[in-house]
């Protein structure tokens, strides 16, 4: 191939590329106040921007993959955790993560602060993001379907516990540390009380820093809790 040639090649490659380049980009910004749902963007959420941001919480945290990955990417944690397991990690962090392998300090954030960091929270976690950051998938995908993709040949109690509890608590060893191990929950709690625990932490163990599990199901309730009712 002569050298001609060669350049003419490249050079279509490069504004192919080029073109298709500036086409995504500007149908991205086309859409972006419906992909971040611009008009629920209160002044309440931008409050809680600002505490993020004042608060340096990115020196140890990321948002959308954006920060520093020492502790969890917080996209989608208004979803996993809610707003009173949000205002317990930021209020009480010496009491909330104790047991943790990972300390966060106690930032002095006020209840009011708390507030508009869960106003954020949420309003981050409705971001259509194009499953980015992929650990907290969930437009699109079904329970079942998301369990297939790593929970082959778990029962759905199993797999249900590995996607909605295994960030705080661990069982033979695997999981988080945040909550305690539940290796023998069975033997102080049958299926009926573990239900209930879910759902209503407090009215089970008083005093429990666990907030309420309200985004897990009645049926993925009763299938965690049939699940480790055999944990003894």
């Amino acid at each position: 191939m002569v050298n001609r040639n060669a350049f003419f090649i490249f050079l279509a490659g490069t504004l192919i590329s080029l073109a298709i380049f500036l086409g995504l980009t500007w149908d991205t910004h086309r859409q972006v106040n419906a992909l971040t749902h611009a008009d629920k963007l209160s002044e309440e959420v931008v409050a809680g921007k600002h505490v993020w941001a004042g608060k340096n919480c990115n020196e140890c945290h990321t948002i959308l993959g954006f920060g520093v990955y020492y502790a969890p990417d917080l996209t989608k944690v208004y979803k996993r955790i809610g707003a009173a397991g949000i205002k317990a990690a930021v209020l009480q962090p010496e009491v909330t993560f104790k047991n943790s392998i990972r300390h966060m300090p106690n930032l002095g954030v006020t209840e009011e602060q708390a507030t508009q960091l869960v106003a954020y929270f949420e309003w981050v976690s409705n971001i259509d993001n194009n499953d980015w950051p992929p650990q907290d998938r969930q437009a699109g995908q079904s329970a079942a379907q998301r369990r297939l993709e790593g929970s082959a040949g778990l029962s759905a109690g199993a797999a249900a516990f590995k996607e909605k509890c295994m960030g705080c608590h661990s069982i033979g060893g695997a999981g988080g540390s945040i909550g305690p191990a539940l290796d023998k929950v069975g033997t102080k709690f049958d299926a009926a009380t573990i239900t209930k625990l879910i759902g209503d932490p407090p009215s089970v163990v008083p005093g429990s820093r666990m907030p309420p599990q309200t985004g897990v199901s009645a049926a993925d309730r009763q299938a965690i809790a049939e699940f480790l009712a055999q944990q003894k």
